[in-house]
């Protein structure tokens, strides 16, 4: 690393800290030619390999874009979509590799959407798997249906619920 006042290439590290919840690792340098200090940051690179080979950055805002057309009309506030994307970004980052395939990011997208709407989930798949027929979309909808797990937006299902009718307390 050069110093950005006298271009040295030595400096030593004098503190280190993590920084933009985790991804980043802020350093606190010290050249050891003028002794002026300076802060660098380091952080991973997730690129994203799309389907014509070509490689770019991950991007949070692609993933916020892309799931805010998909909830466009839908009551899903933008605090949970960039929820949605973090959570995104953060289990393509587990996985460890550098490259992602674009279709694996579309992948992490599916089941947060999933759990967050599921007419936007089905928005989002319909031109990510490319749906070309109304059988994609009726085969997509049983799978949902046999699958029966409610949303964030739909109250939970109660097999037995106990409801005792209400009694007529006005005297016949």
């Amino acid at each position: 690393m050069r110093c950005p006042f006298c271009r040295e290439e030595d400096s030593r590290v004098v503190d280190s800290r993590t920084s933009e919840e985790g991804s980043a690792i802020r350093r606190r340098r010290e050249c050891l030619s003028c002794g002026r200090r300076f802060t660098t940051s380091e952080t991973a690179q997730l690129n994203v390999v799309k389907r014509s080979g070509a490689s770019e950055p991950f991007s949070r805002a692609k993933v916020v874009a892309g799931v805010r057309k998909a909830c466009q009309g839908r009551p899903v506030e933008d605090d949970h979509i960039a929820i949605l994307a973090q959570q995104v970004g953060d289990a393509l980052r587990a996985t460890g590799n550098a490259e992602i395939p674009a279709e694996e990011v579309g992948l992490a997208i599916l089941g947060p959407l999933r759990a967050l709407d599921e007419i936007a989930y089905l928005r989002f798949a319909s031109v990510y798997r490319s749906f070309d027929s109304l059988e994609d979309f009726e085969a997509e909808i049983t799978l949902l249906r046999a699958e029966g797990e409610p949303t964030a937006h739909e109250p939970p299902r109660r097999e037995h619920a106990d409801v005792t009718p209400a009694r007529d307390s006005s005297p016949t």
